[in-house]
């Protein structure tokens, strides 16, 4: 039962992930910017 609840918070978190970023494109230029500001600080 626990894994089965597990399951279900991981599948919703990653919903809320995808819908603060609107679109998988979003998710991508999120990754994108964050590695060029880790890039530029180094």
């Amino acid at each position: 039962m626990s894994k089965v609840r597990m399951t279900i918070l991981v599948l919703l978190g990653a919903l809320f992930v995808l819908t603060g970023c609107n679109t998988i494109a979003g998710v991508g230029q999120d990754i994108s910017g964050s590695a060029r500001a880790v890039q530029h600080a180094l």
